[in-house]
């Protein structure tokens, strides 16, 4: 009992600090990637608890190497944005100008109680109030309510060099709009870290390299 009650210590200690390791996301909703790691350590970790005849590096060894996996995988796509596409997703709309898009929830394969119980989970009981919902890469639904005499959000058009549709849907701008708009700036799309736009034209432009 007393060998179990150590290894278990010390196994705790060590997915902490891994936890520590991997970042804060990991204390929050997590992304596919990060909810296969977590599943995986914790798996990994539960049969080093119960079998004492398990060497305990061989629970050690493999947790580490998941974890460097994570972090490695982390920077590829912090690197390349499309890579990060292609593992994370990107945000989908599903309500736009009070409008459900009801293709988007098929390819979602969202049901309209989905929405209606992620709307009472923020307050909203009626869906005629909502103006945008967005389903976020973590799978949560963000909605934004209608409000007389506010404004549109900013839309994100582009991140990391790379044009988002969802944010060209929201704010209206057309692939045209877009270049006309980093050619007034004198700005290349791939040099562009942040830009989004508001359906009344307004925009916030942030270059790469010098972070305005």
């Amino acid at each position: 009992m007393l060998i179990i009650m150590i290894r278990t210590v010390i196994l705790y200690i060590v997915v902490i600090l891994m936890m520590r390791l991997m970042g804060k996301k990991q204390l929050g909703e997590l992304q596919p990637s990060e909810l296969v790691t977590t599943i995986l350590v914790s798996n990994i970790v539960t049969l080093s608890i119960e079998d004492p005849t398990i060497p305990m590096l061989l629970g050690i060894v493999p947790v580490l190497m998941i974890v460097c996996i994570d972090v490695l995988m982390s920077v590829i796509m912090l690197k390349i944005p499309r890579f990060r596409n292609v593992i994370t997703g990107s945000p989908r709309i599903i309500i736009s100008d009070g409008r459900i898009d009801r293709k988007e929830l098929e390819k979602l394969r969202y049901t309209i109680d989905d929405v209606l119980g992620a709307m009472r989970g923020q307050g909203i009981f009626d869906i005629t109030e909502v103006r945008y919902a967005i389903v976020e890469t973590t799978g949560k639904i963000n909605f934004y309510k209608k409000t007389d005499g506010e404004t549109d959000p900013p839309c994100v058009v582009i991140k990391d060099g790379m044009v988002e549709q969802s944010g060209m849907t929201m704010s209206g701008i057309t692939e045209r709009g877009i270049k006309k708009l980093l050619d007034d700036n004198g700005v290349g799309q791939g040099d562009v870290f942040l830009l989004t736009v508001t359906k009344d034209g307004d925009y916030d432009l942030i270059r790469k390299e010098t972070g305005k």
